[in-house]
């Protein structure tokens, strides 16, 4: 007997209806309804607690390879939730390119290092490059952040976008000799492309 026959037919030796069922369990009622209809398996915690609720072992609801399988499935969107979060918080910190002393701005006979708002009065084209950069590269941050849960083609979308633009801008600023600033840049690259090889997107 599979597994949405087993919840099934304890569910209905309980008297429970699939509401009940997932108020006791502290879920929707539409996982419980995609467990009895096999369009779902619960996650390994949804299943300690079954197997508490109905006295069971959680062997008696699903084989052993079913079990190995959940919880790999479960490690591994574990892990995509961990690689999203650091890669999204790595292009937040694209913002500290706006708001950190990083360009030179010379000013009574010295060159003092400014933050991209006072810097603007010097190089406004190469300013509003940069902004728009930092922007976008924060945005791809926070959508990556916010978007949960997240597609794997929308994923990889981001990651792209969000690579490509790193690119773009460590390349301006090397090429407008903005040594801080490339530095900022290049290190926030070298660390995402660090989690991508630790954790591929896939």
């Amino acid at each position: 007997m599979e597994l949405h026959e087993k919840l099934q037919q304890l569910r209905k030796q309980r008297g429970l209806t699939q509401e009940e069922l997932a108020e006791a369990l502290y879920v929707s009622r539409t996982a419980v309804s995609k467990w009895e209809s096999g369009r779902g398996y619960p996650s390994i915690d949804s299943l300690k607690e079954l197997s508490k609720f109905f006295s069971v072992s959680i062997d008696d609801l699903l084989s052993g390879e079913k079990v190995i399988y959940l919880a790999e499935q479960e490690n591994r969107s574990s892990l995509q939730r961990s690689r999203d979060i650091c890669l999204g918080l790595l292009d937040l910190l694209s913002i500290l390119l706006l708001i950190l002393p990083l360009y030179p701005r010379q000013g009574s006979g010295m060159i003092e290092s400014v933050s991209l708002l006072a810097y603007w009065e010097t190089a406004p084209v190469f300013s509003a490059a940069y902004a728009i950069l930092a922007i976008l590269l924060s945005l791809t941050g926070a959508g990556r952040l916010l978007l949960k849960p997240m597609k794997k083609e929308l994923g990889r979308l981001i990651t792209g976008v969000s690579l490509s633009v790193s690119i773009a801008v460590v390349l301006l600023f090397a090429l407008t000799r903005q040594a801080y600033a490339v530095t900022l840049v290049f290190l926030l690259l070298v660390a995402k492309g660090a989690v991508l090889l630790k954790h591929p997107a896939g």
